[in-house]
């Protein structure tokens, strides 16, 4: 069964253009990778320096290798200092209902 994961950022106000296109750069790579089924980043309407990434995953364990993956390559080591503060990974089931 498919996870979904809710990835919260605080941006710094002044960074907002800057991870916009640092996400716009690497989310393909991301949609690319193995057991990536869906990433989409969206930006609060009343506050646009809080973001969130929905994205749905095979298993959470897809989505910490991918992590893990993106701490190897240095993306995220460039987008902490663009942050306020550090993420938030939030893991859902789906429910039938």
């Amino acid at each position: 069964m498919s996870v979904q994961v809710v990835l919260e950022l605080k941006v710094k106000p002044e960074s907002v253009d800057t991870v916009t296109a640092m996400f716009k750069e690497i989310l393909p790579d991301t949609r690319a990778y193995a057991g990536c089924e869906g990433i989409t980043l969206h930006s609060n309407v009343d506050d646009p320096s809080n973001m969130i990434l929905l994205e749905r995953w095979q298993t959470r364990e897809h989505h910490e290798k991918y992590m893990a993956w993106r701490t190897e390559t240095g993306v995220l080591g460039k987008l902490i200092p663009l942050l306020t503060g550090a993420p938030s990974a939030r893991y859902f089931n789906d429910i039938d209902a």
